[in-house]
């Protein structure tokens, strides 16, 4: 009889990927409000504020300045976390607990797939932008580096709903995960520059990771290539990636330890 052995972190990551790229195609119940959503909150802004904002600031681009608010909705809360309430549920979760796979290839596996995904997310929404007349001063190579950061926020935010998919096994508490943003993206310069912001909402914003990660984004539409904004919105993701990623393992840990 031929016992199982271990076959490397790298080939545990590759398979667990490719199981959640394959199921990717099958739901586009779960692809198209991630689209849908976004894009019409961007189209609703811009018919609604444009002229108003445009008019008491000539010369201001709205469309432009909007466009990180519909990448950042439509990348944030995307994950596979519900395909691990899923696996837990049937069961599938614990028989790969009793296989040499390496623990941490069955969350960051499901990671690949979610940064493929919400990189694609990503591009589908700035090229939607671009066809509405927005211009990056920072060229080519700042619209990767623009796509890359998105695409990093994304992936950083689904450590929360991968530390509640693991924790609890339920589906609608990993579907309410999305709510712990709203405060994230309102209480931001989402629809004004930080230097306009006044009172409370001036003070909470500048606590607030996304005003970092929308300065970040907005620097290489207007500005080109500015450093230091360009840092403090990675500084942003990856303070929000270290948090969520060290809850989300540590959830994967008591997982494994309560069998």
């Amino acid at each position: 009889m031929s016992l199982a052995r271990p076959s490397g972190f790298a080939a545990d990551l590759f398979t667990v990927a490719r199981r959640a790229l394959r199921s990717l195609p099958r739901e586009p119940e779960f692809l198209i409000p991630a689209l849908s959503i976004p894009m019409f909150f961007y189209a609703v802004n811009i018919g609604a504020l444009q002229d108003v904002v445009e008019g008491t600031n000539p010369g201001f681009d709205f469309k432009a300045f909007q466009l990180p608010v519909a990448i950042v909705f439509a990348v944030t809360g995307v994950s596979r976390a519900n395909v691990i309430v899923t696996d837990i549920q049937s069961g599938y979760l614990d028989k790969m607990l009793v296989t040499p796979v390496k623990r941490a290839a069955l969350l960051l596996g499901m990671m690949v797939a979610d940064f493929v995904l919400v990189f694609s997310l990503s591009f589908f929404v700035m090229i939607v932008g671009l066809i509405v007349g927005v211009r990056f001063e920072s060229g080519l190579f700042g619209m990767l580096a623009f796509l890359l950061i998105s695409a990093a926020w994304g992936l950083a935010f689904t450590g929360f709903p991968y530390t509640i998919a693991l924790r609890t096994g339920n589906p609608a508490a990993v579907n309410s995960a999305f709510l712990i943003f709203f405060p994230f993206v309102f209480l931001t310069s989402s629809f004004v520059p930080l230097e306009a912001m006044t009172g409370w909402l001036a003070a909470v914003a500048v606590w607030n990771p996304v005003t970092y990660l929308f300065g970040g984004l907005r620097s290489l539409i207007f500005d080109g290539w500015n450093g230091a904004e360009l840092l403090k919105g990675i500084a942003a993701v990856a303070g929000v990636g270290a948090l969520t990623f060290s809850a989300a393992f540590k959830a994967l840990a008591h997982r494994v330890a309560s069998g």
